[in-house]
């Protein structure tokens, strides 16, 4: 019996910003000098970003009088509290939801009446009764679906509800199980100019992914997976719930971190997936440094990553459901056969594996 990800649908907020509005939003809200602005617009241009998406329209507006989110103050006080983020949240991410499940269906035979199981992943809101909850109503899926929630575990996140649907299925062989990703990550913008801020301002834009796992011979075959802890970085990146938003800290070292810790585990690598037989790689684009570290680290071509980074120029970072975003790519890449070797990071600093097989 195989398990596989048989349909991934995607679904993203409004119509795309250019990098460069978004860079100057960045400058009047950090008030800048313009030497300042300068150094930021030169970031924004080599961040490997064209455009992302928000639910909040305010990053592309030139006019603070035309702000329906952050105030139209020259400070941007009073800065919105976590509640007001929160209530966004809520409002939006269901709807995004039912738009990548909606999506993810439409290129199946399988109905919505038919699932099992329904898990939620996100680390940028967190509401109760939850997102599943309307979802579940939204789409009239059974009461009996049973759910679960992975919440609060960065961008790796989607590595581990797949891996969840994958032992549900393997409990259940008939289990058709909804792995769905919905990340606001622009919701937790932060005015205050220090370096965390800079960077995680520069990459993160919205996004959801439903993915459908079940017993099949089709799609992505699921055939292992390998969780590793690089504890080195544990200070590097992290998440913490503040006053105003959820709060990031984002060094510069973690791709240099990353490219450390995956050249200390190549043997494990090899004895676990047969590293070196492997041709095609789904890398999680966190940035274009990590993508380039990642590349290095496993001295691949430039191609290797062509996916990886055309998501990361589209739609930036957005957390758990990037991954989603660049396998959804290579499905339908006729050119891609046989094994792919998927890699997310997080907070830990976690990297998370996964070896799928394309038929």
């Amino acid at each position: 019996m195989s398990i596989g990800i048989v349909s991934i649908g995607l679904a993203n907020p409004g119509n795309p910003i250019d990098q460069s509005s978004i860079a100057c939003f960045m400058q009047k809200a950090h008030q800048l000098n313009e030497l300042d602005s300068r150094k930021l617009s030169f970031l924004y241009r080599k961040s490997g970003i064209s455009t992302r998406h928000s639910v909040l329209r305010d990053f592309e507006k030139s006019d603070a009088k035309d702000f329906s989110f952050f105030p139209s103050t020259k400070d941007f006080e009073p800065f919105p509290s976590t509640k007001a983020r929160m209530e966004v949240f809520r409002q939006t991410a269901p709807q995004l939801c039912e738009e990548a499940v909606k999506n993810c269906l439409s290129k199946t035979d399988v109905n919505a009446s038919e699932i099992t199981h329904l898990i939620l992943v996100s680390c940028t809101g967190m509401v109760a009764p939850g997102v599943e909850l309307e979802l579940m109503r939204m789409l009239d899926l059974e009461d009996s679906v049973e759910r679960y929630c992975v919440h609060f575990m960065g961008c790796y996140a989607a590595f581990t509800g797949l891996k969840l649907a994958d032992k549900i299925v393997k409990a259940e062989p008939d289990a058709k199980v909804l792995m769905v990703s919905v990340e606001l990550c622009t919701l937790h913008f932060q005015k205050e100019y220090v370096e965390d801020n800079i960077l995680a301002n520069s990459l993160f834009g919205d996004g959801a992914a439903a993915a459908l796992v079940m017993k099949s011979e089709s799609g992505l075959k699921i055939k292992s997976y390998l969780s590793q802890l690089l504890r080195e970085g544990e200070n590097d990146m992290a998440w913490g719930i503040g006053d105003f938003g959820f709060e990031m800290r984002l060094s510069k070292y973690i791709p240099t971190l990353l490219d450390q810790g995956i050249n200390k585990l190549k043997s494990k690598f090899e004895e676990k997936f047969k590293l070196s037989t492997i041709n095609n790689f789904a890398i999680h684009p966190g940035g274009k440094q990590i993508l380039q570290k990642v590349q290095e680290a496993f001295d691949l071509p430039a191609s290797a990553n062509i996916h990886a980074t055309a998501v990361l120029n589209q739609f930036g970072n957005m957390s758990s459901a990037t991954i989603l975003f660049v396998l959804e790519r290579m499905m339908h890449d006729e050119a891609i056969r046989g094994e792919i070797l998927s890699m997310g990071f997080g907070p830990g600093l976690t990297l998370e594996t996964l070896l799928l097989e394309k038929g």
